[in-house]
């Protein structure tokens, strides 16, 4: 009787001593997905991003930190359309882990599963950065977000069976509370049609598209190319003759050309979060949404 005691003791401490389920490791390639990602999983997975709302995830390298978790990672989920063409295949090859390789369960191409815009009909470096498979930020335009998580919820399920249950209750929470958003947000917007605006960037297509606003000019003389002085004085005449509403650059551009540009035209320069952790209210998906209407909105009163 003692010994079997003794065994059953044993056997709870051992029980114990065990970790708990170790959670999905999820490596995204830009905030908003990391950002989608625990929306759907909770504290059924762990989530990181390779890059930051300051960052250009045109351009990170594929350092040994970020090598390391794409080495422990479950599933990778990136923009794709040649976004991250510049380190994310040095990172998913030098990570080792078949797990998260194209063509497998632990790869996501979000850009993939939505209409993409801007397809070139030909590609010619001396362009600029053109991406060859479309315009890469469907983020922007937050109808894409659902079928996205509609496709990720099931990716996590087939992954992590025993907590498919869980990624389709919060999936349908998530997505109920994102359709009433997106009501609001086009009632919120429908001033905002229209909207005449130089960018700094051409990374806004899905916004523009889902907003009905008009990119008249770039910071930009090319995608990708940097502002020159030349390029930044033929836009001051054209502004002068046809002033666009508002100038527009994101929280990893350098504002100096805009500033420049609204300083000589009178035009207002406004910095869009673009991602989550772009701006202080942009802390989600939905701060980054209300924060992006806000500052657009602001630039007609």
């Amino acid at each position: 009787m003692k010994q079997a005691m003794l065994a059953l003791i044993a056997g709870g401490f051992w029980m114990l001593a065990q970790p708990a389920t170790a959670a999905l490791r999820v490596l995204a390639c830009e905030p908003e997905w990391a950002a989608l990602v625990e929306e759907l999983a909770g504290d059924k997975a762990s989530v990181s991003s390779a890059t930051t709302a300051l960052q250009d995830a045109h351009h990170i390298e594929a350092r040994p930190s970020l090598i390391a978790r794409a080495r422990n990672a479950d599933l990778v989920v990136c923009s794709g359309s040649d976004l991250e063409v510049g380190w994310l295949p040095l990172l998913l090859r030098q990570s080792g882990n078949e797990r998260i390789q194209p063509g497998t369960p632990g790869y996501v191409e979000t850009s993939q599963l939505v209409p993409r815009l801007e397809i070139p009909n030909s590609v010619d470096r001396s362009l600029g950065d053109i991406h060859a498979p479309g315009n890469p930020h469907v983020h922007l335009d937050p109808r894409n977000i659902v079928r996205i998580a509609e496709v990720l919820r099931d990716r996590l399920a087939q992954l992590d069976p025993p907590n498919a249950g869980t990624y389709a209750a919060r999936a349908t929470a998530f997505l109920a509370r994102w359709r009433d958003a997106i009501r609001r947000w086009e009632a919120e917007a429908a001033p905002l049609r229209g909207l005449t605006m130089v960018v700094y960037h051409k990374n806004m297509a899905y916004l523009n598209a889902w907003l009905g606003l008009r990119e008249v000019g770039s910071l930009e003389p090319k995608p990708g190319i940097p502002p020159t002085t030349a390029h930044l004085a033929d836009l001051i005449t054209r502004m002068q003759a046809e002033p666009a509403k508002v100038i527009v650059y994101m929280a990893y551009n350098n504002p100096q050309a805009a500033e420049f540009l609204s300083a000589r035209t009178r035009i207002p320069a406004v910095m869009l979060p673009f991602t989550i952790g772009g701006s202080e209210p942009a802390k989600d998906l939905f701060g980054l949404f209300d924060d992006t209407l806000a500052r657009l909105l602001a630039v007609l009163k």
